[in-house]
């Protein structure tokens, strides 16, 4: 029986990852857009809580694209313009200390033998 290793994101419990880099790539890019949602709802208070979520993803994904833009490259924004556009995922945010770690089958416990 082979054994293989997967990681679960901490942010997002239904996603499994392969390689641990790529799923704190995951958990951190979760956390940005956990932020830009909060910040984008103070900032515009008429927005539904499920825009919110989507802008702050869609944001946190492009978040290189973003920061030329706001280096003085506006033109930047031109690439998500031209690109196809992807709607994003909602994704459960469930609140976890622990960064991605890998998951193990758990060993069933081991019975004491009777005494003879």
């Amino acid at each position: 029986m082979a054994v293989e290793v997967v990681y679960r994101s901490s942010r997002d419990l239904e996603r499994l990852f392969m390689d641990k880099a790529e799923a704190d790539r995951h958990d951190k890019m979760l956390e940005l857009a956990e932020l830009l949602a909060e910040v984008l709802q103070k900032a515009v208070p008429s927005l539904t809580e499920q825009q919110v979520e989507e802008a702050g993803i869609y944001m946190a994904k492009n978040r290189d694209v973003f920061a030329k833009a706001f280096k003085s490259q506006p033109d930047a924004l031109s690439e998500l313009l031209s690109a196809p556009f992807e709607v994003a995922e909602p994704v459960a945010t469930v609140e976890v200390v622990e960064a991605a770690e890998p998951i193990t089958p758990a060993k069933p416990a081991k019975v004491p033998k009777a005494a003879k």
